[in-house]
């Protein structure tokens, strides 16, 4: 499996995040979500096939995903990136708060 893609999407999706306030610094989760989520994980929770497939992002509306992870798991994930290192954190980039929004949000996306 290659590297190259996760290492350069993490890296945009840092710097992406980094650049400015996310969502004007609100704690906005849908606003959030769009802005450094989507992306990947695409404006529903499904991700692109191809993403899917070949980074191994995962379906946020999955009830599997949904009820695999405590919110306090989920936010942890959020802050911390993924055990893969596919994701990268946020942390430094969202404040605690929008942490928790965008965390809530991910919950509504459940099929």
């Amino acid at each position: 499996m290659r590297l190259w893609p996760v290492a350069i999407a993490a890296i945009a999706v840092f710097v992406f995040a980094c650049d400015r306030k996310v969502a004007g610094g609100a704690a906005d989760g849908p606003a959030i979500y769009a802005e450094v989520c989507a992306r990947c994980h695409g404006s529903a929770g499904v991700p692109p096939r191809d993403l899917a497939a070949r980074l191994g992002v995962r379906d946020l509306s999955d009830a599997e995903f949904q009820t695999g992870l405590s919110d306090a798991e989920l936010r942890s994930r959020i802050r911390n990136g993924s055990p893969a290192k596919a994701m990268p954190a946020f942390q430094g980039a969202l404040t605690e708060e929008q942490i928790a929004a965008v965390a809530r949000f991910i919950r509504t996306l459940a099929r």
